[in-house]
């Protein structure tokens, strides 16, 4: 993958995002229903788009809007909406948009008291309180947010009563729905220039109920340094919350808010890009690390986490997935014997180990977090993550906390860890590796054609030809995931100490290697070649 001369530096102005010409495509331009690619389309974290490519356009919301209407009419959902949005610059206008075809539905909307950003895990964690409180109505709710996405982007997902992201059954309908209205120019649509809102604390809401999930009187007695970076995103009011209400020494590195995110690095490719995993956009707060015990940062919806330490710097999303696991079910949580672990396929196979190490069980499952919904509801998962540093876990009494992914929560653990044990998540992570195994880990692109995504896509496991794997006797190869045996979208070849899986991109013409081996860097590399050698020949030729 090659790397932009520009990454980790700040964006320069010619880069940043005309946010007049932004917000006016918004309302100005509509998409055409004709051509897909300007369709509502839902991935795995609802849909996406930027109003300047047609793809993210009132048009769309209203649509989506009034298709979630119809779903929760369908459902008999009958209560209160929770509604979030983060610091994106096309969020505001989806969300008033939004509140105008809810309000015409007589749908309660319950938005922020002082009018803030949103999260999330403070979305999902209000879902779960309302309907575990018994009061009237079934909850559900809308995140108006492109997650880690650059700034001229847009996204809307649905989280339905469980809390969580919805699943395909769901996303498919609202999609098939929202598509009809667009196609009828959205003569359909019901919406009211006059809403009325009901007022929500969000903030003292989660905040107040943090100490369930985290032990925060260990953190505060400790007095460690810490240090968190919101990178402009909805976080940024419940970090100053947390460390008030929790008394806790942590310094907010920068609370600015600013819709072009000119103060956050640029990526590997030389987009503004909010990613709080990227070694780029976390350039400033690595610069910090020896400053601090522990450092930690958020996305623009606070779904994802990332963790700085003084001597790893900023750790991989796997190994504090890892260090997690090894903490929670280490003895410092008192959860049933039957809680398990749950992976997507494509995380690293030292959870795998960790997971054995402690003899419970682990449950491998496709890419979404829509699928750890149900166990982490039911007390089945004491703790999901996937290795895009996106993760939740169980309250520390075995209850649900939240259902989506928290970036918070992790980022308060690696403290916790910290507190308890002496031992950063770093080192930790290190402990494990020097006693299971020291993985390599990487993801790449590789450039295919439509056609040969969607070949990937629908492999059988008799389609990949060959018997080894970098050297390795090829033990198993997966099309569907062994945790719920649903299928995974591509392919994964395992070896007792390598495997890659590869799955076509949803919005690329490439399709993505995992790949990781337990012998180190060069064995690493042996199993990237052969990997997209076997996926080749499986794609007839065409693959490359």
């Amino acid at each position: 993958m090659s790397v932009s001369p520009a990454a980790g530096r700040l964006p320069e102005p010619a880069d940043l995002v005309d946010l007049d010409a932004l917000i006016a495509a918004y309302y100005d331009e509509a998409p055409d229903p004709g051509d897909p690619a300007q369709r509502v389309s839902f991935g795995t974290s609802g849909h996406r788009g930027s109003s300047l490519q047609r793809t993210f356009n009132e048009a769309h919301v209203l649509a989506i809007a009034e298709a979630v209407c119809r779903h929760r009419r369908a459902q008999g959902i009958d209560g209160p909406l929770f509604l979030g949005r983060d610091t994106h610059a096309l969020s505001e206008p989806a969300a008033r948009t939004i509140v105008e075809v809810l309000a015409a539905h007589d749908v309660e909307v319950m938005v922020d008291a002082q009018d803030g950003f949103t999260p999330t895990p403070a979305v999902s964690h209000a879902i779960l309180s309302h309907n575990r409180s018994g009061a009237d109505g079934t909850a559900d709710g809308i995140v108006v947010t492109p997650s880690h996405n650059p700034p001229e982007d847009g996204g809307v997902k649905y989280n339905p009563p469980n809390g969580g992201p919805a699943d395909t059954d769901v996303t498919g309908w609202i999609e098939r729905e929202a598509n009809a209205l667009l196609e009828n120019r959205l003569r359909d649509v019901r919406r009211t220039s006059s809403p009325r809102v009901r007022r929500n604390d969000y903030v003292g809401a989660y905040v107040g109920d943090l100490p369930a999930v985290i032990d925060l009187e260990t953190i505060r007695s400790s007095g460690l340094r810490l240090a968190v970076d919101p990178l402009g995103g909805a976080s940024i009011a419940y970090w100053h919350a947390i460390a008030e209400r929790h008394r806790l020494d942590l310094t907010i590195t920068s609370d600015e808010v600013d819709p072009t995110f000119r103060f956050v690095p640029v990526d590997h490719d030389g987009k503004v890009r909010m990613d709080s995993s990227s070694p780029y956009a976390m350039d400033k707060l690595r610069d910090l690390a020896g400053d601090f015990d522990v450092a930690f940062a958020n996305d623009p919806d606070a779904d994802r986490h990332g963790i700085v330490t003084p001597v790893a710097g900023l750790l991989n999303p796997n190994h504090h997935l890892a260090a997690c696991v090894a903490y929670l079910f280490g003895g410092n949580r008192e959860w049933a014997g039957r809680t398990g672990v749950g992976k997507t396929v494509v995380s690293s196979a030292i959870i795998d180990r960790v997971v054995d190490d402690f003899g419970r069980t682990l449950v491998e499952v496709p890419v979404g977090f829509k699928w750890f919904v149900e166990g982490l509801l039911n007390g089945e998962l004491g703790f999901g993550g996937e290795e895009s540093a996106g993760a939740s876990f169980l309250r520390r009494d075995g209850g649900a906390w939240s259902t989506d992914k928290d970036g918070l929560i992790p980022c308060l653990l690696a403290a916790e860890m910290t507190a308890r044990t002496g031992a950063d998540p770093g080192v930790i992570y290190d402990r494990l590796a020097d006693r299971l195994g020291r993985p390599s880990y990487r993801r790449v692109d590789v450039p295919t054609g439509p056609e040969q995504k969607q070949v990937l896509k629908g492999l059988s496991a008799d389609q990949v030809s060959g018997d080894e794997l970098a050297g390795e006797p090829i033990e198993r190869v997966l099309t569907t995931a062994p945790g719920n045996d649903a299928p995974i979208g591509g392919v994964k070849v395992m070896a007792a100490d390598a495997w890659f899986a590869a799955r076509p991109s949803g919005t690329e013409d490439v399709y993505k290697v995992y790949a990781e081996s337990f012998r180190g860097e060069e064995h690493l590399e042996q199993v990237i070649s052969e990997a997209q050698q076997l996926v080749d020949r499986a794609l007839g030729g065409g693959g490359s």
